[in-house]
């Protein structure tokens, strides 16, 4: 398909599509009108060329599928860059290629720190951690650090535990933990603040590569057919370097943000120090993430009731109540949204209890705005009396499907048959009335909109795989899959009136696809292609 690129659209008329509005499509209607980068018009195209202005520019779309366009509910915009940049070992199928690609990267780089991520030992033979050993006996004169994919973890060489002075006489630090063998020396293994006592000490990129990194991740994501994405935990300064490349129009992609507390960063945004859209209406600043606990993968998940796996651990708490609840009662009564990342059910628990009493505490008559659609980030596994508190709340569920996809390879092993009924519950969450926003947690996962929508409608592996542990009877609709990824994202952002949906007067943000998604096979769905990414009427990306 042949499609014209069209650069800042004042006026343009989209027209010969394959429309999905998510708002009940009109009759007859494959055109759409934008004016000053909203919806104008909606109908049939020879309604539209004639309802357009005369200087309207003319987009044959040639039949493509247009659907609202896609949010990522839940993605790391630095991280995404970042894996552009560094050492990826997304994909890694085993010990001994970790080994060979570190290797290589060994005789490429000449940083003093080789470092890395990506890697994720659930499907290797057998699928154990890797360890410090393994290695040395590639690189040991220089120190190495290689996170798992799910950012929760890392393997570390002899040489860098030196150098961080950590043995077997340091003890784990609050919230994290140090693998150790039948010696109790550790492993190279670090979980969760663990992996800080080694981190600490690699260098810092430059403020070029921070840049560089995020002006990566936004165009990656634009290419991928995102038109916002919402990032999970930032930092001030990072606010400040999305504003310059706002300013220099190096980032076309809408961007919400929330700001990783508690801490000083946070604080300022409860202070009314940082704006809300500190440089333009693309980028709005107006939550908290938090943490409860770590990974399910790397057993920092916190649990209710010990891993089946791991019968000595119930995983960790990062943070204590008495810490995060009067960062809650605060944001109540400045109207700033919070975000929590929990996993595990206790972790989840705990999250629900600290929500609840927070709302009791702080009378709606306080409350900046009457509904602050807080949010769990992930809300992975799930106790059967928890599940329907999300609705109960008003708490929405922001999920991400391809986790669950990638973690039912391990997760049974981990949690057991009873626990899994109530793990990556999307279909049962729904059913009670809550939201559920999805996103990707890219770089943990890939980033793709197109997986993600596969992942919550099929619930199979990429190849097709699913057995009676994937409890598929959670999967959701087609149409369904379709609103997790563009209405409830803007739902969850309070963007609802103006994104989300095709409708007049709204956003142009939409999202052009080689096929129908809400009709292909099965099978066929992971073959859809982004053919074009606009954003408020601007053709941000074309094939």
């Amino acid at each position: 398909m042949s499609l014209l690129v069209v650069a800042c659209l004042e006026a343009a008329v989209f027209f010969n599509a394959n429309l999905h509005t998510g708002a009940g499509t009109p009759r007859g209607a494959d055109a759409i009108v934008v004016e000053d980068g909203r919806i104008r018009y909606i109908g049939p195209t020879s309604r539209a060329l004639r309802r357009a202005p005369k200087a309207a520019r003319h987009v044959d779309l040639h039949g493509a599928t247009v659907v609202p366009g896609f949010t990522d509910a839940h993605a790391h915009l630095s991280g995404i860059g970042f894996r552009e940049l560094e050492f990826d070992l997304t994909g890694t199928a085993s010990l001994a290629e970790l080994q060979r690609k570190l290797a290589a990267r060994a005789t490429t780089t000449t940083a003093p720190w080789i470092t890395g991520r990506g890697w994720l030992e659930s499907r290797w033979q057998p699928a154990a951690f890797p360890t410090r050993a393994a290695l040395d006996a590639v690189v040991a004169d220089r120190p190495v650090l290689l996170e798992r994919a799910d950012g929760h973890a890392a393997v570390a060489n002899s040489r860098a535990l030196a150098l961080a002075g950590v043995d077997a006489k340091t003890p784990d630090p609050a919230g994290g933990q140090i693998l150790r063998d039948a010696h109790g020396e550790p492993t190279g293994m670090l979980v969760d603040a663990a992996v800080a006592l080694v981190g600490r000490l690699v260098p810092p990129p430059s403020a070029a590569e921070e840049l560089r990194a995020l002006e990566l991740g936004a165009a990656r994501s634009v290419r991928l057919g995102w038109t916002q994405l919402q990032i999970a935990g930032n930092t001030r300064a990072e606010v400040g370097r999305l504003c310059t490349l706002y300013r220099d129009g190096r980032i076309k992609l809408r961007l919400y943000d929330a700001i990783g507390g508690p801490g000083e960063d946070a604080a300022q945004l409860l202070a009314g120090r940082i704006e809300r859209q500190p440089c333009g209406d693309r980028y709005t600043v107006r939550a908290i993430k938090l943490y409860m606990d770590g990974a399910l993968g790397s057993r920092g998940a916190a649990l209710l009731a010990p891993y089946s796996d791991a019968p000595g651990s119930s995983g960790l708490l990062l943070n204590s109540e008495a810490a995060l609840f009067p960062v809650l009662t605060e944001a109540l009564r400045r109207g700033i949204q919070i975000e929590t990342h929990a996993i595990g059910d206790r972790a989840n628990r705990i999250a629900l209890d600290l929500y609840q009493r927070a709302f009791a505490a702080v009378p709606r008559a306080e409350r900046a705005i009457a509904e602050p659609r807080w949010r769990i980030e992930h809300a992975q596994v799930l106790a059967p009396d928890d599940l329907p508190r999300f609705a109960a709340l008003g708490v929405i569920a922001s999920m991400q499907p391809s986790h669950a996809i990638g973690d039912l390879y391990f997760a049974p092993a981990r949690l057991g048959p009873e626990r899994l009924e109530g793990a990556y519950a999307w279909r049962s969450l729904l059913d009670s009335g809550a939201v559920v926003a999805a996103g990707t947690d890219a770089p943990v996962e890939r980033g793709d909109p197109v997986m993600e929508f596969y992942a919550a409608a099929v619930r199979r592996s990429l190849d097709g795989f699913a057995d009676a542990n994937w409890h598929r009877e959670e999967r959701v609709s087609r149409a369904e899959a379709l609103r997790m990824l563009t209405w409830a994202p803007a739902y969850a952002a309070f963007e609802e009136h103006d994104r989300g949906t095709l409708e007049v007067g709204k956003l142009a943000d939409f999202t052009v696809l080689s096929q129908d998604i809400l009709t292909v096979p099965d099978e066929e769905i992971l073959a859809t292609r982004i053919e074009m990414t606009v954003i408020g009427g601007e053709i941000a990306f074309s094939k």
